[in-house]
């Protein structure tokens, strides 16, 4: 019997029900969005939503250049949502992700400009090869 190495990002089972639950409550901003980066649609770059990346769940993940895309409703205009979404985009970049947030309302009035930053910042991590597991930055 083989043994096979388990996830990189365990994920309890709760969790991941939660985002499989997720993906079919979409807002309006979310389905906008998630119809121009569907399926390779986006300049060939894969995107999934509702990603589990214990312990949370992102709206929109570029896994291979490590993109975060959060889209945000009115709730996340609360001061104390905001402190939690800092805290939450504070721990994603220490696990090597770029965080981008919008609002539902300019993904809704000028969409193009949201995907025009997308794609940029994605073009950008390409250039700047990211270290792998395992590589650390001394000889």
């Amino acid at each position: 019997m083989l043994d096979r190495p388990g996830p990189l990002n365990p994920v309890d089972r709760g969790l991941r029900a939660f985002a499989r639950g997720q993906r079919s409550a979409m807002t309006r901003a979310e389905a906008l969005f998630w119809q121009q980066v569907r399926a390779g649609r986006f300049h060939g770059i894969k995107f999934r939503r509702q990603v589990p990346i214990a312990p949370y769940i992102v709206d929109v993940l570029c896994a291979s250049a490590r993109v975060v895309v959060e889209l945000d409703g009115p709730p996340h205009e609360a001061e104390t949502r905001q402190r939690r979404d800092a805290e939450r985009d504070a721990w994603l970049r220490q696990q090597g992700f770029q965080v981008l947030r919008f609002s539902n309302a300019l993904v809704l009035s000028n969409l193009d400009a949201v995907l025009d930053i997308v794609g940029a910042t994605i073009k950008a991590r390409a250039q700047t090869p990211l270290p792998s597991a395992g590589e650390g930055g001394g000889k």
